[in-house]
């Protein structure tokens, strides 16, 4: 068995559209990599004839040629699906304007494939409800790397020091865009001045989304792109984890603050439900006043903050690469023979 693991303009000009981005889209194609490294299984980022299965991460313009390529030579298709019209609505400026036709156009590509892999109940229930046919979606969780991101004494002082950080520190990772919860994050650095807090991630120009505010409060810092040698330094860095992010297909990131043993806060919406358990993993905030409230708690009792770290580092263990990996042997087989 030999697999295309395709992902469009990752090669494209030596790579320069991924680097200083770090999205989810990017650690779940290196996710997928260790998962066939794991397994022993044979792949090729470009096409060949030689492939049983083209696994391709996007669904844009050259990977639906390939798509096409692929199934004329009578080989399998599977489709991760990153991106849906919900979550694609609040990137970019222009987004609302192009949002029905590109639903329109995800339904296609989706289509074609013989299996679209979704990293979540809730993204299989939108693509149900854009038709798809429910045999041809299977939820698998995108999964987090414990080898990249775990709890680590050392790393934490170091990413502390980097950062000059020296009180308790709530922060979050991810792209700087409105669709993350940036005023709940400004607003929450209001309510708790004594604190600092900080965001990890890339920030865009303004011309593609809306701009920060011209003054922040004096307690929050936006760092940009973080390296991948630091980012396990960044997450130890932190105390708390907030992500208040308004659409997801599944947030990595928490995976990746779970596996550090953080606390999280979360956004109360459909995609945490049956994996993400309020009070247990994680606090689920369904408005700004829970957030303050569930901040608040964290910030005041340790035991609390240990607690939901705990239990969080038991869930990045069960979404764990070399977990998630013990199944998709079998899954590849049978969608060669099945499908």
């Amino acid at each position: 068995m030999k697999i295309c693991l395709y992902l469009e303009f990752y090669h494209f000009l030596n790579g320069w559209l991924f680097k200083k981005v770090g999205t989810g889209l990017l650690s779940s194609y290196n996710h997928q990599k260790n998962m066939l490294n794991h397994l022993g299984i044979a792949f090729t980022e470009k096409w060949d004839d030689s492939c049983d299965i083209l696994q391709t991460n996007t669904p844009w313009l050259y990977s639906v040629y390939l798509i096409k390529k692929a199934k004329r030579a009578g080989k399998k298709v599977i489709i991760w699906s990153h991106t849906t019209m919900e979550d694609a609505m609040q990137v970019f400026r222009f987004m609302p304007f192009i949002a029905p036709l590109f639903k329109k156009y995800l339904t296609y590509a989706y289509g074609l494939a013989d299996m679209v892999f979704c990293p979540s109940e809730y993204t299989k229930g939108l693509l149900m409800a854009y038709g798809l046919p429910e045999n041809k979606l299977m939820v698998r969780s995108n999964g987090v790397d414990l080898k990249r991101i775990y709890q680590d004494r050392g790393k934490r002082e170091s990413g502390r020091a980097l950062y000059g950080l020296n009180t308790l520190t709530v922060g979050t990772q991810g792209l700087v865009i409105p669709r993350k919860g940036i005023d709940t994050f400004l607003l929450m650095a209001k309510k708790f001045p004594d604190h600092q807090f900080i965001w990890f991630g890339k920030i865009y120009s303004k011309l593609l989304v809306k701009s920060l505010p011209a003054i922040l409060p004096k307690n929050v810092r936006f760092t940009g792109f973080v390296p991948d040698a630091d980012i396990c330094s960044a997450f130890n860095a932190l105390d708390v984890f907030l992500f208040p992010s308004y659409e997801e297909n599944q947030g990595i990131s928490v995976l990746e603050a779970a596996a550090a043993g953080l606390p999280v806060v979360v956004r109360d919406i459909p995609v945490y439900n049956g994996w993400l358990i309020h009070e247990e993993n994680c606090l689920k905030a369904k408005t700004d006043e829970e957030f303050e409230r569930y901040i608040n708690m964290l910030l005041d009792d340790k035991n609390l903050r240990d607690k939901l770290g705990h239990n969080a580092q038991a869930l990045s263990r069960r979404e764990s690469v070399e977990t998630l990996a013990a199944s998709l042997e079998k899954i590849y087989k049978d969608i060669i023979t099945n499908y």
